[in-house]
């Protein structure tokens, strides 16, 4: 009877869906069924989904806004802040499957980049996207060589910062 009622339980256990944690590595947009309407813009025409195409504009832009801030600078690196220290970066690989559309014009990205120290650090990017503009609104170290310094959380439609438990 015990072991009747135990695989009773497990079997339970492996058809009910899965509850989302808490916190999650990166931010994303919450996902919508098929019956929900997209949100309207000012003129009235539903706000695009964030198609193959645009993923690939927002990858070329940020991939050139990278480049630019590097070309810049005189020892042709990416350069950011970080605990009073200034980190000088390469670009190692820009994650095109950890884009995020967070609703209107914003849009979340993250990118590993090596430093000049032997690191590797995944940066976090958010970044306000026009059409033939795309504008970094704030950048910080996610992780150091695979571990992560915070996770995200949504509070209120809103993305935080939480500590890794």
């Amino acid at each position: 009877m015990t072991t009747r009622l135990a695989i009773s339980v497990f079997v339970g256990l492996l058809v009910v869906p899965v509850v989302p944690l808490a916190a999650q590595e990166h931010p994303r947009a919450p996902q919508q069924s098929q019956s929900q309407q997209l949100p309207q813009t000012g003129t009235g025409a539903p706000q695009a989904v964030m198609t193959e195409a645009t993923m690939s504009n927002v990858s070329a832009g940020l991939k050139e806004f990278i480049s630019g801030y590097a070309a810049k600078s005189a020892d042709k690196k990416f350069h950011m802040p970080y605990q009073r220290k200034d980190l000088a970066l390469d670009l190692v690989k820009l994650h095109d499957d950890r884009f995020s559309n967070l609703g209107g014009d914003k849009y979340f990205a993250c990118v590993d980049m090596k430093g000049a120290d032997g690191k590797v650090y995944d940066i976090d990017f958010f970044m306000v996207v026009k059409p033939g503009k795309l504008s970094v609104t704030e950048t910080s170290v996610h992780k150091i060589n695979g571990k992560p310094l915070y996770n995200w959380k949504q509070e209120g439609g809103v993305w935080k910062k939480v500590k890794v438990s």
